[in-house]
């Protein structure tokens, strides 16, 4: 009997134990671009100089920003940082935000761009606003990194849009991005590329219109959708490709492919075409930060 009651004491012990530990924390990046944000059809939307239009979608990014918050806050993140990545990288508005997250504004000049302050502390990385790539058939103001001069962007022979750049500066740090918004097609490429990734698509691609959900509706699939790729986390993995890295740009201009040949180690491999190759991930964003300057 006494054997029988110390059992039971040391379970309840243990027990006790386990549910005085803290949980793991969950820290959450959040990366939010502007022209897959819902109901941006227009150049003009997403661009400082153009008044009312673009005043009205900044603060609708910022709520779709604060969406994905809330969507990590809800599947229990402890940290969430928040990277304005469009344009000049201050669009979003500060007080729109939930008061427990950290916002990113501005460039610091680091290869990492989009995903500035990204780092191996972190547990995933959600992408907001995300379009599609250079190209794409019934897109939304499709693009890859600069609209005046990229054509296509390629490493190890694979095209890549800004979320598939961007997954790979997040799998240098071995963190999975587990969740994306945007219109269709970028949520095309984004299960293309990645396997396993949760998407919202808010808008859909027609000629150049887009078939658009209502802004409030697009913020509450973002909440959801958060929570429920953060409360599956382990089924997500870092997107990587193996070194060594051959990154490849099509230029839009044949004046751009001359300078760039002058970066040191960069070849010129086409008419307007450069490559450039190494070991070092960061090595190559680094040349392309450079590439891609105005």
């Amino acid at each position: 009997m006494k054997k029988l009651a110390w059992v039971f004491l040391t379970l309840v012990l243990l027990s006790n134990f386990g549910l005085a530990q803290p949980a793991k924390s969950l820290k959450v990046y959040v990366s939010v671009d502007m022209e897959g944000i819902s109901g941006v059809v227009s150049w003009q939307e997403c661009d400082r100089s153009a008044g009312d239009d673009y005043q009205y979608f900044r603060k609708i990014m910022s709520l779709e920003a604060n969406a994905a918050v809330e969507g990590a806050l809800a599947a229990g993140a402890t940290e969430v940082w928040v990277r304005d990545a469009h344009g000049s990288a201050r669009n979003i508005l500060p007080d729109l935000l939930d008061k427990r997250c950290k916002l990113i504004r501005d460039w610091s000049g680091a290869p990492q761009l989009m995903m500035d302050g990204i780092d191996k502390a972190f547990d995933a990385v959600v992408f907001v606003g995300y379009h599609a790539k250079a190209g794409t058939p019934d897109a939304t103001l499709e693009h890859t990194l600069s609209s005046s001069r990229i054509t296509d962007i390629q490493i190890n022979g694979i095209s890549l849009p800004e979320a598939g750049i961007n997954a790979l500066i997040a799998g240098y740090y071995n963190v999975p991005v587990v969740f994306a918004a945007g219109d269709k097609a970028l949520c095309d490429q984004a299960k293309k590329l990645f396997g396993e990734v949760e998407t919202v698509a808010v808008k859909e691609g027609l000629g150049g219109a887009a078939i658009c959900l209502q802004p409030e509706v697009s913020r509450e699939k973002i909440k959801a959708g958060v929570t429920a790729a953060l409360q599956n986390l382990g089924k997500y993995k870092p997107y990587k490709l193996a070194p060594p890295y051959k990154l490849v740009l099509i230029f839009k201009e044949e004046k751009l492919a001359y300078a760039a040949q002058l970066y040191p180690g960069a070849k010129r491999t086409g008419d307007w075409e450069i490559t450039y190759e190494s070991n070092d991930l960061m090595d190559v964003m680094k040349a392309g930060e450079w590439f891609l300057k105005e």
